[in-house]
């Protein structure tokens, strides 16, 4: 297991989706399945594939507010 803490991805938005490899230019076939994901009231999701954590901008997971 990595030591190093998961990708943290501010959004605006509530409803967000990930494929692992947004970032990546015609990188798809390197992520996984796009999954679509709600940000609950803790203010922020991870992605059950990637790990990645997407927190609401303002919202109570978010510190640079």
């Amino acid at each position: 297991m990595s030591s190093t803490a998961p990708e943290t991805i501010r959004t605006p938005k509530a409803r967000v989706a990930c494929d692992g490899a947004s970032d990546i230019p015609g990188g798809a076939a390197l992520g996984h399945p796009r999954v679509f994901l709600e940000i609950d009231e803790k203010g922020y999701v991870d992605c059950g594939y990637c790990d990645r954590r997407f927190v609401l901008e303002g919202g109570p997971a978010d510190g640079g507010h």
